[in-house]
């Protein structure tokens, strides 16, 4: 585990280096999703906006969960008090550090999502067809992102990991890091080796985001590549949790926080699948634009 790197007096923390990395590689995807279907648009600037408001989200979700914590966290970042706002504007991006749900930062990536294809309008599209149209092209650079970002939990020691194991790619985890790097649940004895889960994450976000590719290289329905994302990466956070060390707190202390809103996704996922099935199929490689109907006519 290496929550930083250490260059002298600059201490690069590995979390924020791996979002970095996933924004890139996301980018690109994006990019190439954009390209391939005649889209004309800026991949970073979408994808840099989605990000700010994915962390945001995260957070935001990740904090709300435990009130009673956040309250200890604010009292600690107010602790130097407002005579020293350089004090404080320190402790708050030590905090800021660690601790992101995953769902937050999914729901907060989609609102902007719809929003920048409300305004780009993919293949000519308007409204919410674009904003959805949006989510579909989407899709590839949302995998790949997530699974490599994952990597930045894993270094970080963030709570990420999964139980001990006996098996030869088992990783050793410290707990205790600092008052703003604690696992959920320390591993017990802490030398023993844990399931490196977000290492599963990565290559199961890796085969998605390649079906994902393969699939939007012929027409779908509109919607329908945005409703198999989001079951398929649901049904992939459910099975991850079996191994992971989050508490359960649910069904009588048998699912996870993270398991319950995965199986939402999934829900949530074949409903839109259902949904638009059987409706006329729009994208594949260099989609034509298609043509927006006049307001008067779009009654």
């Amino acid at each position: 585990m290496y929550p930083y790197i250490n260059l002298g007096s600059i201490h690069l923390g590995t979390f924020g280096l791996l979002l970095w990395l996933a924004a890139v590689v996301a980018t690109v995807a994006l990019h190439k999703s954009l390209t391939r279907s005649g889209v004309d648009a800026d991949a970073l600037n979408v994808v840099a906006i989605v990000v700010i408001a994915g962390v945001v989200g995260a957070k935001v979700w990740h904090e709300l969960q435990s009130p009673a914590e956040l309250a200890m966290a604010l009292k600690q970042i107010g602790k130097p008090g407002i005579k020293h706002p350089v004090d404080v504007l320190l402790e708050f991006l030590h905090w800021f550090q660690a601790g992101f749900a995953w769902f937050g930062g999914m729901l907060a990536g989609i609102a902007l999502l719809m929003w920048q294809g409300a305004d780009i309008k993919p293949n000519g599209m308007t409204g919410m067809r674009a904003s959805v149209r949006m989510l579909d092209l989407a899709t590839v650079a949302a995998a790949v992102g997530y699974g490599v970002g994952r990597l930045g939990c894993l270094t970080s020691g963030d709570g990420d990991y999964g139980k001990n194991t006996t098996l030869p790619w088992g990783v050793h985890m410290a707990h205790g890091v600092d008052q703003y790097h604690r696992a959920l649940v320390p591993p017990n004895p802490p030398t023993a080796l844990v399931q490196p889960t977000p290492i599963y994450e990565l290559l199961f976000a890796l085969a998605l985001a390649w079906v994902l590719w393969k699939l939007a290289g012929k027409a779908r329905p509109l919607g329908w590549l945005t409703g198999f994302y989001l079951c398929v990466s649901g049904i992939g956070r459910f099975l991850v949790e079996f191994v992971r060390i989050n508490p359960r707190i649910y069904f009588g202390h048998t699912m996870s926080n993270a398991q319950v809103a995965a199986l939402g996704s999934v829900v949530v996922g074949l409903i839109v699948m259902l949904a638009v099935r059987g409706g006329e199929p729009v994208g594949g490689e260099m989609a034509m634009p298609v043509k927006a109907e006049p307001v008067e006519n779009a009654a």
